[in-house]
């Protein structure tokens, strides 16, 4: 009787291309040994379904005469199968290496969240919690007195909830309040503060959404308090305040602050909601960085409901929190629409040791991680660009030259735009390639970068790929894979 090796390649083992009766059954392949220590640890039912199509796969291509014999050899076929069984099993979500100089990367999962956050995930995933429940009382509690007690603490309001981004929390706030007035549902906003995000939210788009009427006053770059003023009348149920932190115009302007709005709206009865977008808890100044408003000076200047992000530069999980009197509180809570739009137990864990870390500011450069990368000294950066470079020519020569070289990031996410912060890296060069063949090869390497088991996403301008290092906290990973990049190229 033949061996289970044997038995799944029929006749000479010559070299040639591949024939039909090369190609073994399912239930042959499934009896080679390695394939049966692969369904001992997979389970026979994955591998059988991958066994079967990579068959299906091959067969196509045996009868077009593509393949070698060889190809079908019981080895090959074990090691395809492996790998397409482990390619099913890969997470699609991985982790990467943030080398683009946008610290806030939008693509790249935004804030990276404190070890005491992953800490306070992984304690409450691991068993029951008090998600929903008083342990006072012992009856039922609500989710967002998890939360409410540390945002009031922090930003001076009178109460606070939390839905599951900054989206849903204008939607929610406009909705809910607007709903509340009895005479219409028009909201007023400047025409220089009817912003864009990124995938296509609209602050138009989010009125109608809301069902709500939008009221644009003022022109693109100037608007005054009597433009507002003129504009409310008996169907007006708010004002509405929008921080542009994703563009800037500049020249001649002028707009109108809280704290000049805020007695206009409410000498008419009317709610004064701002928006800030990625709002900060700190002033941001302290660490030289540019200035953002934030959720406790805008209540202080006299606005009811301020809503803003958690995973911007607040620096933890993906949220909308919302901040301000307690009676539109009330009613942004009750409203309907709230259940579609709260936060899960992940997020919401993650949140309130983030909050926590806001209670101890003097450790904040050492605990946030965005702050953390966001402060971190020049020289430290340039150091680290110094470091990596012998290791990076060597792997990439002779195909590139790298040099290190002064950079400019920024903080991302729609967060102070115009601001650049100061910063070092690698810059990668092609070498002997003509101004044509520049693209394809740095296309090449950047396919290669990003294949890598914990991929590198740098950018690519100016004829040259650039990685900057204000975000390389793992340089030891960085430099482990540089052998398999190296052989990646010269495959």
């Amino acid at each position: 009787m033949a061996a289970p090796e044997e038995s799944v390649v029929h006749g000479s083992k010559a070299p040639g291309k591949a024939e039909a009766k090369d190609l073994p059954s399912v239930d042959r392949l499934l009896r080679l040994p390695a394939v049966a220590a692969l369904i001992e640890t997979q389970g026979h039912r994955l591998v059988a379904d991958e066994a079967r199509a990579l068959l299906e796969s091959l067969r196509p291509r045996v009868l077009a005469a593509e393949l070698a014999r060889e190809a079908l050899a019981p080895e090959a076929l074990a090691g395809a199968l492996e790998a397409r069984v482990q390619a099913r099993l890969d997470s699609r979500m991985r982790a990467v290496l943030n080398l683009t100089g946008t610290v806030i990367h939008t693509n790249l999962g935004r804030a990276l969240l404190a070890d005491s956050a992953l800490q306070q995930l992984l304690a409450m995933m691991a068993g029951p919690n008090n998600l929903e429940y008083d342990l006072a009382s012992g009856g039922r509690g609500d989710r967002d007195d998890l939360i409410e007690g540390l945002l009031c603490e922090l930003t001076g309001a009178e109460a606070a909830t939390v839905v599951n981004n900054n989206a849903a929390a204008v939607l929610l706030s406009i909705a809910a309040l607007a709903a509340a007035h009895p005479g219409g549902r028009e909201v007023i906003v400047s025409r220089g503060e009817l912003v864009e995000i990124g995938g296509a939210f609209r602050m138009p788009d989010v009125m109608a959404s809301a069902g709500a009427t939008l009221v644009e006053v003022g022109t693109t770059n100037r608007t005054h308090a009597r433009d507002y003023a003129g504009a409310i009348n008996a169907r007006t149920a708010m004002l509405m305040k929008v921080h542009t932190s994703n563009y800037q115009v500049q020249g001649f302007t002028a707009s109108v602050d809280e704290a000049t709005l805020a007695p206009i709206a409410h000498e008419h009865g009317l709610p004064l909601v701002s928006d800030l977008g990625s709002g900060a808890l700190v002033d941001l100044a302290q660490w030289g960085l540019p200035r953002e408003p934030m959720p406790q000076e805008m209540l202080a200047a006299g606005v009811d409901v301020v809503t803003f992000s958690g995973d911007k530069l607040l620096g933890g999980p993906q949220a909308g929190l919302i901040v301000g009197r307690r009676d539109y509180i009330q009613r942004i809570r009750k409203f309907p629409m709230k259940r579609a739009l709260r936060m899960s137990k992940l997020p919401l864990a993650a949140l309130e040791a983030t909050l926590r870390l806001y209670l101890r500011p003097d450790r904040l450069t050492r605990d946030l991680p965005t702050l953390r990368l966001l402060t971190r000294p020049l020289a430290e950066i340039e150091a680290q660009a110094q470091r990596l470079q012998p290791a990076l020519a060597q792997a990439l020569a002779p195909h590139y030259t790298v040099a290190v070289a002064p950079m400019l990031g920024q903080i991302g996410s729609g967060s102070l735009p115009v601001e650049r912060l100061p910063s070092a890296g690698l810059t990668v060069a092609p070498a002997g390639v003509g101004k044509r063949g520049l693209g394809t090869a740095l296309d090449r390497l950047s396919v290669a970068l990003r294949g890598l088991p914990l991929p590198v996403i740098g950018r690519i301008a100016e004829d040259r790929l650039w990685l900057d290092c204000r975000c390389l906290d793992q340089e030891a990973a960085f430099l482990a894979q540089l052998g398999r990049l190296s052989e990646v190229l010269k495959a």
